[in-house]
This record gives C-alpha cells, sequence and structure tokens, in this order.
C-alpha cells in the first residue's frame, strides 16, 4: 500500500525532519501550518517510492533559502513556494512527475508536502542531503553532476528570479545575494532532475525515516520511555551531552545565522561544559573535557530534555535544559568528495572529520 501523508501523521514528519535538520532547515511551525492546509484543502499527499519514478520523469525540489532566523518573523504570503515550481517548469517546458525535499529539515521538509498537496502531485521518498546543510551546493546531486540551475526564486512580495549559473557553487554566490535582497528568505525551485538521476544520487528513502523517527518519539512520550533512548536505538546515535543552555550569540550574516551556544553540564556531565557552533546547522560540538566530540557532515541536534522535541538554532534560549546527541550521517559524505563539499575544513575549522562511532569509541 502506498504511503500518504495526512493530517494524522503530518506531525511526525515534521518532528523527525527538525531531528534530521541538525538545528537548520527552518522552523516546522510555518511549513507545517502550510502543508496542513493544503492537504485540508487538496486531500492527503503521496509519499512516493524512488524506484516507482519513470527513469525519464522530471523530479523538482522545492525549499526555502535563506536564514532560519529570518523567517521566523517574516512570514510568507502562501504561493511563492508553488509560484517558483510552476515558474520552473515554464521555463524548462515540462511539467513535474514530482516534487522532493532538498534537505531534511523542518521546514524544508514541510514546504515541499504543501507544494505536493497543492499541485496534486507525489512527493518522493527522499532528499538531497539526508540532514540539512547551509549552502545550495551542498547536495549529493552535486557529486552527481546534476545541476543547481535552472533555478527559479520567488519572494512574498511578488518577485521572481531566474538563475542559470557556470556550476553549483555560482549558484550558491548568486541565489544568496538574491536572498538577502529579498529580505533575508526566499522559495526556490532547484536541481530539477529525472527520476533515473534521482534514484542514481539521491538520500533516499529519508523522509519515511523522518516519520518513523517523529513516530518514535511520540510514542515514547505516551508510553512513558525515554525518547531520546528510543531516538538513538532508532538511528544508531549517540548522547554527546546533557546540562543547561547558558549563553547564545547569535547574528545574521552573509544570508546565514551563524554562532555559538554554550551548555552547562548537568548529571553524568556536571564539571563540564559542550560549545556548539553552527551557521543554520550545528557543525561541531566541543566537550570542554573531551575536545571534538562531533563534526559535520555527521549530525548533531539538540532536544528538550524533557520530551525528546527538537530544538532548532533560533530556538536556543538561555536556561533550556537539553539533550545533544549526534547520529551517523549518509555514506555519501563520508567519501573525499563528500568531505570537500561539507567537512569540517570547507567550514574553516581545523580540525580533521573522524566518524563520530569512532569520537565515541
Amino acid at each position: 500500500m502506498t504511503e500518504q501523508i495526512t493530517l494524522d501523521n503530518l506531525d511526525d514528519f515534521a518532528t523527525g525532519a527538525t531531528v534530521l535538520g541538525t538545528g537548520g532547515g527552518g522552523d516546522p511551525y510555518i511549513g507545517t501550518l502550510m502543508a496542513r492546509q493544503a492537504i485540508k484543502k487538496h486531500g492527503p499527499v503521496e509519499l512516493l517510492d524512488p524506484e516507482d519514478i519513470p527513469a525519464d520523469e522530471l523530479v523538482v525540489p522545492s525549499a526555502m533559502l535563506g536564514a532560519p532566523t529570518v523567517m521566523v518573523e517574516k512570514l510568507p504570503r502562501g504561493s511563492e513556494s508553488t509560484d517558483a515550481f510552476e515558474a520552473l517548469e515554464t521555463y524548462m517546458g515540462q511539467e513535474a512527475y514530482a516534487t522532493m525535499s532538498i534537505e531534511a529539515g523542518g521546514l524544508n521538509s514541510t514546504v515541499p508536502i504543501a507544494v505536493a498537496a497543492e499541485l496534486e502531485i507525489p512527493l518522493v521518498d527522499a532528499d538531497g542531503m539526508g540532514r540539512a546543510f547551509p549552502e545550495v551546493q551542498m547536495v549529493t546531486m552535486t557529486m552527481g553532476g546534476i545541476s543547481a540551475t535552472p533555478m527559479s526564486i520567488a519572494d512574498e512580495k511578488g518577485n521572481s528570479v531566474f538563475l542559470e549559473t557556470q556550476d553549483n557553487q555560482w549558484a550558491e554566490q548568486f541565489a544568496r545575494t538574491t536572498s538577502i535582497e529579498m529580505g533575508g528568505s526566499c522559495m526556490i525551485a532547484t536541481y530539477a532532475h529525472t527520476g533515473a538521476e534521482l534514484r542514481e544520487h539521491a538520500i533516499l528513502n529519508s523522509m519515511s525515516l523522518a516519520r518513523e523517527i517523529g513516530e518514535t518519539i511520540r510514542t515514547a512520550k505516551t508510553d512513558s520511555a525515554d525518547p531520546v533512548e528510543e531516538l538513538l536505538k532508532l538511528t544508531d546515535g549517540f548522547e554527546l551531552f546533557e546540562g543547561k543552555i547558558l549563553d547564545v550569540e547569535r547574528r545574521t550574516e552573509g544570508g546565514f545565522a551563524v554562532g555559538e551556544a554554550t551548555i552547562d553540564g548537568m548529571q553524568s556531565y556536571e564539571g563540564r561544559s559542550l560549545q556548539l557552533d553552527f551557521q543554520n546547522e550545528n557543525l561541531v560540538a566541543r566537550d570542554s573535557e573531551r575536545g571534538v566530540v562531533a563534526s559535520v557532515p555527521d549530525l548533531i541536534t539538540v532536544l528538550d530534555a524533557e520530551t525528546g522535541d527538537p530544538i532548532t538554532t533560533e530556538g536556543l534560549q538561555y536556561g533550556h535544559r537539553v539533550r545533544v546527541v549526534g547520529m551517523p550521517c549518509a555514506e555519501q559524505w563520508r567519501t573525499d568528495a563528500g568531505l570537500d563539499l561539507v567537512g569540517p575544513r570547507y567550514f574553516d575549522y581545523d580540525i580533521d572529520y573522524k566518524p563520530i562511532e569512532n569520537l565515541q569509541s
């Protein structure tokens, strides 16, 4: 039976995608509202198995581009994402068979659900990262030679821009500048590719994993189990730290939400602190006693210590009791090509990537 995204399981998708989003991908609240409204109007969304897409049919990802902190206050008009999507279809002269998430993240996994519902097309059970990353070129499709352009960009004022660039790094630079001029965030349609290309280069079955993560956290709370422990069992993850947020330095630079959070240890971590560096997403976690305990491209996620609910980087607040967990990334990111795109040295950290399971052994 084909899996569907409905009003009953939408929150599970949003929660799980936010866990995978490593603090980024946008606040799930806004995207969930958009998806809920679209599903109410048009009905459930088919979650399409990647194997069921005809090889030559077109798949167009939908996404928000910009600083997640901006989206908390700069609310969308509601039609920007479908405007960008349909404009790209017109530009290419071909209707899309389906849409998909460009990354796993709160807003960027729920906006495509809204687009799929509004346009009454399927959503593919896949994405381009298996987590969230801050820059346009940071997708597995880049390693597969798939171009980010033509890219369609739309804002809440009705403005639209098309990009054609030489490579995906240039697409990032021009799109980022455009997002800044559009007020810090915008909606995009990008990385158009075929079903055959998707099966070869995307991260498959990530949306169903998001639903399973959300369901696991929700069920653990109702069963009086530890939601964090249940999450770690499901994802082969590790608890990195537990404590109270002591300080958050957050600023918007170059279209990104950049900053550091300091967490004062509690329970078995008392007497220690953890520093989290982020650029939209959590990038590096440093324990004051152990040093680096996790880094990109592995996933670093902050969870509410009581409920296990994920906290985005814009939601980090002084005094919040949290548990920080780490999870292994998709294997594609552990290759030389993957680390060139998203490893710690790309973000100017003078450290070599070590798999999280090795750091925790």
